[in-house]
């Protein structure tokens, strides 16, 4: 795996449960590396305001599974599902920023899909309890214009996957 699984070089704030990102594709290339981990099933939370970089870390992530075209932010279909050939990996891209009740999750499918997709979870907190206790959860804080801050809380279930060494 070598190389390919490091994450985007930062000139500071490192440490084991976070990394400084220092621009857009910065951000964007986190979200690749975190595509060549993925498995079916496995279920990613990532949470920040409006603006802190969510979708610039999706779009990474989705064309890193091979999506050719420009990806666009599920914020008024809800879902988005990719599936081969247009993505190596079964993929659900869910922004759940419109939800305002936590039962109308339940009308997603999403407990169907993870049995074989990923799914890429953006404004988690809208599920409640609802989520998933093996899901990597990863936040995007802004630190300036341009520079973010990716931190995560990776459950065991991830241990040796996140974050790549």
């Amino acid at each position: 795996m070598g190389d390919a699984l490091i994450l985007p070089p930062s000139t500071s704030g490192d440490g084991p449960d976070g990394i400084h990102l220092t621009n857009p594709e910065a951000t964007a290339a986190a979200g690749a590396t975190l595509a060549r981990l993925l498995r079916p099933g496995d279920v990613v939370a990532l949470a920040g305001d409006l603006g802190a970089g969510k979708t610039t870390f999706a779009r990474g992530l989705i064309a890193a599974l091979g999506f050719a075209d420009d990806v666009p932010s599920p914020s008024f279909p809800i879902v988005i599902p990719y599936a081969p050939p247009e993505l190596s990996l079964p993929l659900w891209h869910v922004d759940l920023y419109r939800i305002d009740d936590p039962e109308e999750i339940e009308e997603l499918g999403l407990d169907e899909a993870r049995a074989d997709a990923a799914l890429l979870i953006e404004w988690p907190e809208r599920m409640g309890a609802r989520l998933w206790p093996d899901t990597l959860r990863l936040s995007i804080e802004r630190e300036g214009d341009d520079a973010r801050r990716l931190t995560w809380q990776a459950p065991t279930a991830w241990e040796g996957r996140w974050p790549p060494r």
